[in-house]
């Protein structure tokens, strides 16, 4: 160990008169108490994922211990570092979090690019890093490690569902997505997903992440596709705000006989929905359609607490909490081999039902929901509803770590 410390404690650490001031919420704690971290972009463009993913994992440890908020008769603290969705900066607080603050693991963070650059400190201080909600496939492929779980869907999961609603054959589809490594993962596996179905990516683009002007981006997608035979789809792939499907839609791509088509997302970028009743695609999670005990419970509470149904980011975050008690409760440790031991392969309850941690890599199996897109007069968004539930085992998701 060692070779991110310094970086960690220059960045994130002030000590004055002996006393040292991290980047998370500093609290008294005992020395047998559950030290978990939660690093995540608490400020930046995706704070509201943050917020979201922050309440559920509160409100998933609460659940999962029946409202104690320990195991074993130890005290679970959770301690909170913003990685402003800097990469260094997300390094260098998993570092003081495991480091000084004896985390014994970490949740987090929001942003893919920011999880691949903490994965190499969870390898390095051999504690387990359980990544919610960050999606890119490399987190679990290319760039895993022993120690990355993850809770959250990835870019397979997304795209293979979304193949699913789509795909047909003699469709034609161009795509848009956020030029990283959320976006550029998503449209590889995509495109992949897409070949057993009939139809074909035809464009992609890419843009960066604070673009405004989608006109010229637009432009190109439609000179690409307006001579395409058969239906015509642009998929959206996209995260945090300026999110493109509005000011495309008002650019009347239904001239070049293009249905634009997207992925779920948060209840504020749902809104945009409105304009597109009949849309399809396939989601994470909508609170309304699963249907079990535990998103009862979330729906229930999460209304009576903020006045709000849960959204995207609440439902991975409670699952996330509740995996972890689940773990240390069925390890009887919190020593990162026996929490390795039993999380693989472990099975466990979550708002969207069963999740399954795959040996092999660590993702978190699980159901996707096919949807079509319905308006209420009455709903600020446009509602997602079910088409079909798709589960885990209707989903070949590929190992991308081998």
């Amino acid at each position: 160990m060692g070779t991110f410390r310094s970086a960690a404690l220059a960045a994130l650490t002030l000590t004055i008169g002996g006393l040292t001031i991290g980047g998370g919420l500093f609290t008294a704690q005992a020395a047998d108490d559950i030290v978990i971290a939660h690093v995540y972009g608490k400020t930046g463009p995706l704070e509201a994922y943050a917020k979201q993913s922050h309440t559920g994992l509160m409100m998933g440890l609460e659940y999962a211990t029946n409202g104690t908020m320990e195991i074993d008769g130890k005290k679970i603290v959770v301690i909170e570092k913003d990685t402003q969705l800097k990469p260094d900066i997300g390094k260098a607080a998993l570092a003081e979090a495991f480091g000084d603050d004896d985390a014994v693991l970490a949740v987090g963070p929001v942003s893919s690019g920011v999880a691949l650059a903490m994965a190499p400190v969870a390898e390095e201080y051999e504690k387990i890093l359980l990544v919610e909600p960050a999606v890119a496939d490399s987190i679990t492929g290319e760039n895993w490690n022993r120690y990355i779980f993850r809770t959250g869907r990835n870019s397979s999961q997304d795209a293979i569902s979304n193949a699913v609603a789509l795909g047909k054959p003699g469709v034609k589809i161009a795509t848009l997505a956020q030029d990283y490594a959320f976006g550029r993962d998503g449209v590889a596996a995509f495109k992949e997903a897409l070949k057993s179905t009939g139809a074909e990516l035809v464009f992609e683009e890419y843009v960066p992440t604070d673009t405004q002007d989608f006109t010229a981006s637009a432009q190109r997608i439609f000179d690409a596709m307006k001579d395409q035979d058969g239906r015509k789809f642009l998929f959206v792939i996209w995260a945090g705000g300026n999110n493109p499907i509005g000011k495309i839609q008002a650019m009347d791509p239904s001239r070049f006989g293009v249905e634009i088509a997207t992925g779920g997302n948060i209840l504020a970028a749902m809104k945009a929905f409105k304009a597109l009743p009949g849309m399809e695609g396939a989601t994470y999670y909508y609170y309304e359609i699963p249907k079990n005990q535990i998103n009862d419970w979330l729906v229930k509470e999460h209304q009576a607490r903020f006045n709000e149904p849960p959204d995207f980011f609440t439902a991975g975050g409670m699952a996330a909490g509740i995996a972890v008690v689940e773990a240390i409760k069925k390890a009887g440790s919190t020593d990162t081999e026996d929490l390795i031991a039993t999380m693989e392969g472990m099975e466990f309850a979550t708002p969207k039902g069963k999740m399954m941690f795959r040996p092999e890599d660590h993702q978190a199996l699980q159901s996707m929901y096919h949807f079509k897109i319905k308006v209420d007069p009455d709903v600020e968004w446009g509602i997602p509803e079910l088409v079909k539930e798709l589960t885990i085992e209707d989903m070949d998701i590929p190992v991308r770590n081998q």
